[in-house]
């Protein structure tokens, strides 16, 4: 029995949507992110990155930085733009790419929930990150980037989101990156409260994207149980349908303790390779992973008589190549901790990504092929985990574009 609740959003005025809206800071570029920084002064960005052109600066993730961001964010707000809503509210958000639409519901998610198991989570967090966010709640008091969960189809929730669709949406502009983004405020608490028991109906909810952000959520909680507000963390709420799943690939910097040939004769034992044409390489399956190496393509697929005696887990994509190829050959035991490897979401792998991987010596990528979200439930419904950056997951919704404060 779900417990989702609506808010009062802190969010941008309609004239103003477009240009304060970001996406999360991390998936910009050094050289775009300056740019935004500089053309336009509405942007989100500047919250997150508050000493943009100042001759002083804080060290990252401190107790100082944090204070810096809470009080561009109050400037924000005193500057109008920024309104809260008077009645809590529903959000009906709607995301169109050029490739698919997703549509769902911003509200606030319970914090119990999660701790009891009922929202589930299928990667395990880093502790270090859970603080790092914690601390930036104690201090901000806010959250900007919903964590997205989804859930089993319902009748229900669709009907009311269809019907609210209809309407004029408070919020339609579109973005640099060829997204089409709409919200529709629900505020009838008649509705309201339809939605919140349509909810209660559901009884398993699963954490596509934001682990660290849910987990850090529990801990704020831990330390504010005073305040209502704190037994809840900014959501974005989408059937399992409708959820779109991108493979996160390994870029490791170096082969140690190896050289050419013997990594080679190591992936011999559990591999079938073969060697690409010039153009890049995709696996078809999830017995078969992409490798870039030393400027040339191969395909690796695990032998079939490997397979007969693992388990679920261990036939995962993602895990087939922590466990034969990064734990066993390249000594990578904790991809938590070990900095030599980098994770890009199939997404954002380009020709940047190959030209960095040439520049190293002996370095490589390995191409992994999507998840399914049958596979994450059945991973989070068996109370296990998978790899860490084992999925990059859309949608994605912009910062700052319903706010969450404590």
């Amino acid at each position: 029995m779900a417990d989702i609740v609506p808010f009062k959003a802190v969010r941008p005025k309609r004239s103003k949507v477009h240009l304060v809206s970001s996406r999360p800071y991390y998936t910009y570029e050094k050289s775009h992110l300056k740019a935004k920084l500089e053309t336009n002064p509405y942007s989100f960005l500047h919250v997150i990155n508050p000493e943009f052109k100042k001759n002083h600066g804080t060290k990252p993730n401190s107790i100082e930085r944090f204070n810096l961001v809470k009080d561009q964010y109050e400037k924000f707000k005193t500057n109008n733009l920024f309104i809260q809503d008077e009645k809590s509210s529903f959000y009906v958000y709607k995301q169109t790419t050029p490739s698919a639409e997703f549509t769902g519901i911003i509200a606030g998610a319970s914090v119990l929930d999660y701790s009891n198991g009922l929202i589930k989570k299928h990667e395990n967090t880093i502790l270090k990150r859970e603080n790092l966010f914690k601390k930036y709640l104690d201090v901000c008091h806010f959250h900007a980037e919903p964590v997205l969960l989804s859930y089993a189809f319902n009748d229900e929730i669709t009907n009311i989101i269809s019907s609210k669709k209809v309407e004029r949406p408070e919020y339609e502009f579109t973005t640099t990156d060829n997204k089409n983004h709409e919200l529709w405020i629900i505020d009838d608490p008649v509705i309201i409260e339809k939605l919140v028991e349509a909810f209660k109906k559901v009884d398993k909810i699963y954490i596509a994207d934001g682990h660290h952000r849910a987990s850090s959520s529990k801990l704020y909680f831990e330390g504010h149980q005073h305040k209502q507000s704190s037994k809840y963390f900014l959501s974005f709420l989408v059937d399992t349908k409708n959820v779109h799943i991108i493979e996160f690939n390994r870029l490791v910097k170096n082969i140690f303790p190896h050289n050419t040939d013997t990594l080679f004769k190591a992936l011999n034992e559990n591999f079938v390779l073969s060697e690409g044409e010039f153009n890049e390489v995709s696996p078809s399956n999830k017995r078969e992973i992409g490798m870039y190496f030393n400027k040339k393509w191969y395909l690796l697929t695990i032998k079939k008589e490997l397979l007969k005696n693992l388990s679920f887990k261990q036939k995962l994509n993602s895990q087939l190549v922590s466990d034969f190829i990064l734990k066993s050959i390249l000594n990578i035991p904790d991809l938590r901790k070990d900095k030599r490897v980098e994770f890009i979401s199939g997404m954002d792998t380009n020709q940047n990504t190959f030209s960095k991987i040439d520049k190293l010596e002996n370095g490589m990528l390995l191409k992994l092929f999507p998840h399914t979200m049958d596979e994450i439930i059945q991973i989070a419904d068996s109370g296990e985990t998978m790899p860490p950056k084992s999925t990059w997951i859309e949608p994605k919704i912009r910062s700052g574009v319903t706010i969450y404060e404590y």
